[in-house]
Order: C-alpha cells, then sequence, then structure tokens
C-alpha cells in the first residue's frame, strides 16, 4: 500500500508522544512492503530538536505553509491507497477537505481521544476537527478504545471507529547497560503536564520527601521553574528515544503516570507501558479502567496512586523486581509491538473498503478492543 499521513510530527521527539509511534509503525509498515509519505508543518518548537531526517522505503515533506505544498500533497494524495489526517495535524482541516475529496481510503487517526472527546463536551473548539467532525472518514482509528469508540460515532459521526493501540519498536527500546548518571531507585520519564502533576506529586515527590536516602530521576521536557523539587530529586532535560533505554535500565523501578483525561476514559494505554517494560525496567503504574487487558498487575507491573504504595513497591527485593520486569517485557513482545500493530492497521484498512449497509437509523460500526493476553 501507498500511505499518505498530515501528521503533527514524525521528526522531532521533543516533548510530544506522535513521533515515537510512528517511526516504529512506518518502520513496520516499509518491513512489509508498504510506503508512507508524511507530511510535516516546519514549526519552530520542533525544528531545533530535530532527530529524523528520513522515513524507511518513505518519505518525510517538511513545509512552511499549506500552499507551498498544496498541489504536492493532491498528487500524492491521488496516487496513493490510503490518505490519512491525524490529530494536532497543524492543517488538518485544509488536509481534510483534500482526503475527503480524493479516491484513497479516508482516515482519520485519533491519538489524543480522550483530550478531542473532553474537549467538544465542554464546548471548547478542536482545531483538527471540522464543523462535520468525522463524517466522511471510511474508518476512524482512535489511540484509545472502550466507550471511547461509540462516542466517536455518536458525537463525532465516524461509520467505523476502531482502536489502534500504543506500541513499541524493539529494536529502539531494549535492554541496555545501566549508566551512573541515570542512577534512581525511582524514575520517571515524561513531559511535563498539569493534569498528571497531581500523580506525579504522589508517586513521586511525596516519597522522595519521605525517603530522603533515595534518589529519585525525572527526565523530559516543559518543567515549570516552581517545579518542587527536592534535594533527592535529579532532573534530566528531554531524551531522545536512544538514550531511553539506558534511563530505564538504570532505575530499580520506573514510574508511568496517565494523563487526567486517558484515565479517565480509560483502555488508553501510554506510549511510556511499552516503551519501558521493552527495556526489561520493572514498572510501577497508576491505575486506569482497561489496563488489565494489555498487562497483569502485580504480575507484568506493578500498581500505585499513593506514596505508601510507591515505598511498599520500592521495598521489594531487587530478585521480585526482576520477576516483574521480565514477564513485563516477555508481554510486551508478543502483543505490544509496532509489527503488531502493523498488522493490525492492515486488516482495518482492508475491512474498512467494504462499504457499510445501513439505513441512517441504523448505529455506526464500531470495532471493539481485542488484545490478545496470552504470551
Amino acid at each position: 500500500m501507498r500511505l499518505v499521513v498530515f501528521g503533527l510530527t514524525i521528526s522531532s521527539s521533543w516533548g510530544n508522544g506522535h513521533a515515537t509511534l510512528w517511526r516504529g509503525l512506518c518502520r513496520a509498515l516499509a518491513r512489509r512492503g508498504h510506503s508512507v509519505v508524511f507530511y510535516e508543518r516546519d514549526l519552530p518548537f520542533y525544528a531545533p530538536h530535530r532527530d529524523l531526517a528520513e522515513i524507511p522505503n518513505g518519505r518525510l515533506v517538511l513545509f512552511s505553509g499549506w500552499d507551498e505544498i498544496r498541489e504536492r500533497a493532491a498528487r500524492d494524495v491521488a496516487q496513493a491507497d490510503v490518505a490519512m489526517v491525524t490529530s494536532y495535524c497543524p492543517d488538518a482541516l485544509a488536509a481534510t477537505d483534500l482526503v475527503l475529496n480524493g479516491r484513497a481510503l479516508r482516515v482519520f487517526y485519533d491519538l489524543d481521544t480522550p483530550v478531542t472527546l473532553d474537549r467538544l463536551r465542554r464546548g471548547e473548539a478542536v482545531e483538527y476537527v471540522g464543523p462535520d467532525g468525522f463524517r466522511g472518514f471510511d474508518l476512524v482509528l482512535s489511540y484509545t478504545g472502550g466507550p471511547a469508540l461509540a462516542a466517536l460515532c455518536d458525537d463525532l459521526g465516524a461509520a467505523r471507529a476502531a482502536p489502534l493501540y500504543g506500541h513499541v519498536d524493539p529494536e529502539v527500546h531494549r535492554p541496555a547497560a545501566a549508566e551512573a548518571h541515570y542512577a534512581a531507585d525511582l524514575s520517571y520519564l515524561g513531559t511535563y503536564a498539569a493534569d498528571r502533576q497531581a500523580k506525579v506529586l504522589s508517586c513521586l515527590v511525596e516519597p522522595a520527601r519521605r525517603r530522603p536516602d533515595r534518589r529519585f530521576l525525572i527526565g523530559g521536557a516543559q518543567y515549570p521553574p516552581d517545579f518542587p523539587w527536592t534535594d533527592n530529586i535529579f532532573f534530566v532535560r528531554h531524551l531522545a528515544p536512544q538514550e531511553h533505554p539506558a534511563f530505564y535500565a538504570s532505575s530499580r523501578l520506573t514510574l508511568n503516570v496517565t494523563r487526567a483525561a486517558m484515565a479517565a476514559m480509560g483502555w488508553c494505554p501510554s506510549g511510556r507501558l511499552f516503551e519501558a517494560t521493552a527495556c526489561g525496567a520493572a514498572l510501577l503504574s497508576d491505575a486506569f479502567d482497561g489496563l488489565d487487558a494489555f498487562y497483569r498487575p502485580g504480575e507484568d507491573i506493578l500498581l500505585a496512586e499513593t506514596p505508601d504504595a510507591v515505598l511498599a513497591a520500592l521495598d521489594r527485593g531487587d530478585a521480585a523486581l526482576r520477576r516483574i520486569a521480565e514477564a513485563g517485557r516477555a508481554r510486551t513482545l508478543a502483543a505490544h509491538t509496532s509489527a503488531h500493530r502493523a498488522a493490525e492497521l492492515e486488516a482495518l484498512l482492508e475491512s474498512a473498503r467494504t462499504p457499510i449497509a445501513r439505513t441512517p437509523l441504523t448505529r455506526p460500526s464500531v470495532t471493539r478492543p481485542s488484545v490478545t493476553l496470552e504470551a
């Protein structure tokens, strides 16, 4: 297949979760013989932090404004088998008009579904959703499953909605040797987000206050000057994906905190779950509905949302944490790699080519989450 994607970014992993996902998926699709042309607005925020210049068996198109690439994009869409627009694409509305008027299979991929639905229900404008919602698309993919799929149909008019969850490229995120400058009892890798702050305080800052003899480490971008640092919380400003394995390998436990809207909706596993476990890290996560469809709490990962629970996890022996880490990695490699998602995407695109026979009163098609738990 020839796919054309209008997205946020694949060229820079700075302060966003889209780039790493697209890199893994494009690599996996290339191995299956497909090609991807990725259109990305050259945003000043990402330009100084580019860490990818080429797409395997594909093409990256960076541009300053839509008028600059309008005709080129139209030619690519005309020659494509699949044309896709994603959430947070700066030119989503213009790209949607182009895609909906083309001959390719028309797809929208919402990598931020809980945020999309939350903002719409609050009456806020969502810049990547036009006045017709998702009507006209042959398929709407969502990073989130569960009730979100029905909402995409009911609230935004999607004809078909199906989950395409997060994933990890095991060639990028894999076990590595520990490095002294990343050493910690508990680490946390994530861009600062106000709606994660309460859990970061509960699961990292407060445990650090209670255990001044332990070392804690945060890696990420956009942390404000007034973040409540303690003497035993250390900071690494933004890590490129190639540094993630050493970061995870250097701490006894690593923390995952889900954004509030995603945790509230459920069925929205953070990419950090897949990345950290693929690196062989013992993972400590907050809880949300549907998490047990991806990992077995207490066996593949540990759960904690209070300082006491975090400290209890830190007090576990090294052997017990190694067993958690090994089980988590096995689960990820068995079900949550980029290769798994590429195969799922193929099947979803193929099924979307069959027209839906329905009257105006028939409920749109919803593909429910399907996650294999057996390793």
